[in-house]
């Protein structure tokens, strides 16, 4: 009888192991499917980043966007009424027109520039991009080649939104009057300039008239964006992501704006 019980204590110990165990193994279990299900998670793609897609996809023909009507009201005697394209790397992106003209002693220069900005990941849509670069032309109209005494404004109907500015220069002693239009048109970006001066004895043209006709022009102008530009399809809209689009944008834009103030100085 004494012998019954420390038999009885190993045949309980021995029982008691292979529970132990058990919990054991089930424990790492539950550790493993969890580890698992956290990797899955973590392997989910991310939303692949997206920028709204400009309006237009391309420009017009720049010196088209003024009829020959509008010329010989502005430019009269014009060296070329439908006026000489200027040199540009990619007239989709970036595009001028000059006419000159001299009748009797009246002389007056008219240039429209059109500049385009796709939307870029990086850098924006195409319209704020149009809009910040909008502001850094008037900017620069106020001050280009000497000019004094600049008056700024914004002007409704021209666009999504437009600023005149108005400068004097004076140039081989002649006094010039010069009249800037900077108009956006979604992510299209206008600006004409149109200057005059009366040579000899012929009187310095009227500021307040000069300016009325820039403002006309350039309505005429927006239309002619509205109606002729081409717009974004899917494909265009690849093209405003790709990359590098956004760099090269901004070395035309920086290009594009020198020229832009410095034919208002021209005249």
């Amino acid at each position: 009888m004494h012998r019954t019980a420390p038999r009885l204590a190993r045949i309980f110990v021995s029982a008691a192991v292979p529970v132990m165990l058990v919990v054991g193994c089930s424990s790492g279990s539950d550790k493993d499917s969890k580890d698992s299900a956290d990797a899955s998670k973590s392997a989910t793609p991310s939303p692949t980043p997206t920028v709204a897609a400009a309006k237009y996809g391309k420009l017009p023909e720049v010196c088209p966007t003024l009829s020959g009507k509008t010329i010989d009201q502005l430019v009269p005697k014009a060296e070329n009424k439908k006026g000489k394209e200027l040199p540009s790397a990619d007239a989709n992106q970036s595009a001028s027109c000059l006419w000159t003209g001299l009748n009797g002693f009246k002389y007056r220069q008219l240039t429209v520039s059109l500049k385009l900005f796709r939307s870029d990941l990086s850098l924006g849509t195409g319209d704020k991009r149009a809009e910040a670069y909008a502001a850094d032309q008037a900017q620069k109209a106020a001050t280009a080649d000497g000019a004094k005494n600049a008056k700024t404004a914004q002007v409704s109907g021209i666009g999504d939104a437009a600023t005149t500015v108005s400068t004097e220069s004076k140039k081989d002693g002649d006094e010039f009057r010069n009249q800037t239009v900077v108009a956006r048109t979604a992510n299209v970006v206008v600006t004409l300039e149109y200057n005059g001066a009366g040579y000899e004895d012929e009187k310095t043209p009227d500021p307040k008239k000069l300016l009325k006709d820039a403002e006309t022009a350039a309505k005429e102008v927006v239309a002619a964006v509205a109606k002729d530009a081409g717009k974004d399809s899917g494909k265009g809209a690849e093209k405003d992501t790709e990359k590098g689009s956004g760099k090269d944008a901004e070395k035309d834009s920086g290009k594009d704006g020198g020229k832009g103030a410095g034919s208002a100085g021209a005249a």
